[in-house]
């Protein structure tokens, strides 16, 4: 990898972008741990996604998130994050701290097309917000935090993946 300090993996990117997807695969090539920190939230919180932003709104939901992926210890791991992971400050000084930070590009065009109902799958978002415009909010967070920006459109997972064990290794 890129640096010695960094003995994970991370990935960045919009709901859809295949980071769980990426991760697995990636995790078996490399012969790390996965880790799906959208999961560690449940897991903590005992809540689905969706409830806690009902439960706690946007901004609490963020917090919890931000505090979650902060407190994240683990080595050899891939950990494929939450698409709003990017707000929060703590997680994102943290995850570049214990690993490489990877930003699963795509157009909006392929993300609109593998998205269903923003709500239910638990996607931060301000109320009335579209697609679009939490797109164009978030992709200069990605590209600002990422070490590796992985362009992924119209590539098969396995492609990806080989690709960006190829970028790993530098």
């Amino acid at each position: 990898m890129k640096k010695e300090n960094k003995k994970n993996i991370i990935l960045t990117g919009m709901p859809g972008a295949g980071k769980s997807t990426v991760g697995v695969v990636l995790a078996k090539r490399v012969g790390y741990h996965f880790i799906d920190s959208d999961l560690v939230i449940q897991e903590r919180t005992g809540k689905l996604l969706h409830q806690l932003i009902e439960i706690h709104g946007l901004e609490g939901f963020l917090h919890i998130e931000d505090q979650v992926n902060a407190s994240l210890d683990c080595d050899r791991y891939v950990i494929a994050t939450g698409g709003s992971v990017v707000y929060g400050r703590a997680a994102m000084d943290h995850l570049a701290d214990i690993g490489t930070i990877v930003y699963l590009k795509l157009s909006y065009r392929e993300i609109e097309e593998r998205l269903g109902d923003l709500n239910a799958r638990g996607v931060a978002c301000k109320p009335g917000q579209t697609l679009l415009s939490l797109y164009e909010e978030r992709c200069p967070l990605y590209e600002r935090y990422a070490d590796i920006v992985m362009e992924c459109d119209g590539k098969p997972v396995r492609r990806v993946v080989e690709e960006l064990e190829g970028a790993l290794r530098g």
